[in-house]
Formats: C-alpha cells, sequence, structure tokens
C-alpha cells in the first residue's frame, strides 16, 4: 500500500521544493494500528525521526515484557555518527544499514504511475 498526502508549497516555491506534510504522523499511526489489531507479529520502524519516539512507546505499552514486539532501523552514511531511535529504559534491537544495504533493497517502482 502506498500513502501520500498533498503537497504543500513554500512562498519561495519553486526555489524551496514542496514538502508531503503529514506522513511521519500516518507511518506513527499504521505502526501503532497494526501491531494493536496483531497483523503483524514484529514492527520494524526505519527512521531517525526522534517524532516517532511516541510511537515506539505506544507499541512497548501495548505489548509490556515484548521485547521483540518493535524494531527501529536507519541508514549509517559512512563518516557519520550511526542514529537509531531509542526509549529511554527499553531494550530494542536496532540495525543500522550501509549503503550497500539500502542498494540490495532498492524498490525502483515508480509508484506515481497510475497503470
Amino acid at each position: 500500500m502506498v500513502l501520500s498526502r498533498e503537497l504543500r508549497y513554500p512562498p519561495d516555491w519553486p526555489r524551496r521544493p514542496a514538502e508531503e506534510k503529514g506522513i511521519d504522523v500516518a507511518l506513527a499511526v499504521d505502526f501503532v494500528m497494526m501491531i494493536a489489531r496483531c497483523e503483524c507479529d514484529k514492527g520494524i520502524l526505519f527512521s531517525s525521526d526522534t517524532d516517532l519516539v511516541p510511537a515506539l512507546e505506544a507499541v512497548l505499552a501495548l505489548r509490556p515484557g515484548d521485547p521483540a514486539a518493535c524494531e527501529v532501523a536507519a541508514w549509517a552514511a559512512p563518516g557519520v555518527r550511526p542514529h537509531s531511535l531509542s526509549v529511554r529504559g527499553a531494550r530494542i534491537r536496532r540495525h543500522l544499514l550501509s549503503e550497500a544495504d539500502y542498494r540490495s533493497v532498492a524498490d525502483l517502482t515508480d509508484y506515481t504511475r497510475t497503470e
């Protein structure tokens, strides 16, 4: 399933690109709801956006005592200290992926095509 939101255009567009707003909230809601409805065994949140930490906290609250309920993943850029999401006091398994990992799983599908 592909989820999209309307683009918001800044006053100085096209010098500054349009932005899709609300996607992080939609992702967080889906992440929590899929766990709540038992639609998956484990949720893996692939982001380093700290706005998504409450979604991790909600999943941990929904599955207390189940450390395997969620994991996090993020890109580890060369020369940059890797950063992934965390919740204070919780042991969440984390995955740091390299550019080679990204290239090996890249989905080149153009989801904007309606055919």
